[in-house]
């Protein structure tokens, strides 16, 4: 069976084709600047080679045509029909508290993933157009929504509620839902698959550092606490986003500086994280760099960064009683072997004998960085979203 995944930004398409027979990925690509000038469809072709093409695509269905044809094209495509292409996967970022699994697509999905705009109005509409896109396109071919924040869903209250008015929760649905949960739980499943052992035995904490970052504890195959909140903002200092914050300080800056709440919500999401504290960049290879050549507001950010995410593990352990792996992935966890020795740092209280040679010694593997009689497991995987989404797909349209 041949899935194809879509994972649809405000102005963007990412995709991936699998031959499920396998899980080869046999056409994948991404569509930037919907909607803007520029606008190009950028893919790697069957015999490697990395292919730019440019045209006007204004919205995503058009970006979606431009997908569709580069797939059958005589010069570039890897099908002869797209009548190969037997279900499509959606990532979508935030279901609510209406669904604690994949889904296939319905009206009534499609319903559900409308109300739940307000908590994700940059990434619910675009997974929508995407949606309607195929359904205008290939509306014979089953759809499945795979939601970020499905994985979330077993946390207990006592780790989803916030201290806040419990009427406000009944009304908004003001609550923690955590996000990333697709990479979490490929991590944590590949993790266990990789050491040999029943994830339902183990506690697990999954460090996903990228230019979003959250931290989420994992017990017995189920996230119980998670970093990130009602939004993405909560938790982990990022790129450009502040995590956890003072309300008090939000107030306050609002006051002094007599901004409006969409300028404070752009202050905290675009503008703070190690961007803000640096001046400089949001990339973390940029901050290492100036970081070596005695930038003090650059070391600043990077020990900021690290502690935070120390911070977190040694409460998930706390919480969770305990901890076996400790997990690393996204752009940061998966390259950032400074990050990673930063944060495990001084973990030998939790049992961890981190392995400061091996960690250093490659990039983007799969690889255990702490030593044979540790403990506690450190390790690097490589997230695989995409391929998550591609067996959840699978897995519902065969159940059909």
């Amino acid at each position: 069976m041949k899935i194809l995944v879509l994972n649809c930004g405000s102005s963007s398409i990412k995709y991936q084709l699998f031959d499920m027979t396998s899980t080869e990925v046999i056409g994948k690509g991404i569509v930037e600047k919907i909607g803007l000038k520029g606008a190009f469809l950028k893919f790697t072709s069957p015999s490697g080679d990395k292919v730019k093409l440019e045209g006007a695509i204004n919205d995503h269905a058009t970006g979606i045509e431009y997908i569709l044809g580069v797939l059958v094209s005589e010069d570039y495509g890897c099908i002869k029909s797209l009548k190969e292409i037997e279900a499509v996967g959606h990532r979508a970022v935030h279901g609510g508290e209406a669904f604690n699994d994949s889904v296939v697509i319905d009206e009534s999905v499609i319903a559900e993933i409308e109300r739940c705009v307000d908590l994700a109005p940059l990434h619910n509409p675009a997974c929508l157009m995407g949606i309607e896109a195929m359904l205008e396109l290939l509306p014979e071919v089953e759809q499945v929504a795979v939601f970020d924040t499905a994985f979330h869903q077993t946390m207990p209250p006592k780790s989803y509620m916030y201290a806040i008015p419990y009427d406000l929760y009944k009304k908004y649905g003001l609550r923690r839902y955590g996000f990333h949960g697709t990479s979490h739980k490929y991590v944590a499943q590949r993790a266990c698959e990789i050491l040999g052992r029943d994830i339902s035995t183990q506690k697990i904490i999954s460090c996903h550092l990228g230019g979003g970052a959250s931290v989420t504890a994992i017990d017995g195959g189920k996230s119980v606490d998670t970093s990130m909140g009602l939004t993405p903002l909560e938790g982990m200092i990022m790129g450009t986003r502040a995590g956890d914050l003072d309300l008090g300080v939000l107030t306050y800056i609002m006051n002094k500086e007599d901004i409006s709440v969409k300028a404070a919500s752009s202050l905290v999401n675009k503008h703070s994280g190690v961007l803000g504290v640096t001046g400089i960049s949001s990339d973390m290879r940029d901050i290492e760099n100036a970081a070596a050549e005695g930038n003090e507001r650059a070391t600043l950010a990077l020990d900021m960064y690290d502690y935070r995410i120390k911070k977190y593990i040694g409460a998930y352990a706390a919480a969770m009683g305990g901890v076996d792996i400790i997990i690393f992935t996204g752009g940061v966890g998966e390259n950032g072997d400074c990050t990673r020795a930063g944060v495990c740092k001084d973990l030998e209280f939790l049992g961890l004998d981190f392995d400061t040679e091996v960690n250093s010694s490659f990039r983007a593997e799969e690889r255990v960085i702490s030593k044979p009689d540790s403990k506690v497991t450190a390790m690097v995987v490589p997230t695989n979203e995409e391929l998550m989404i591609a067996r959840d797909t699978l897995r519902l349209v065969g159940e059909k």
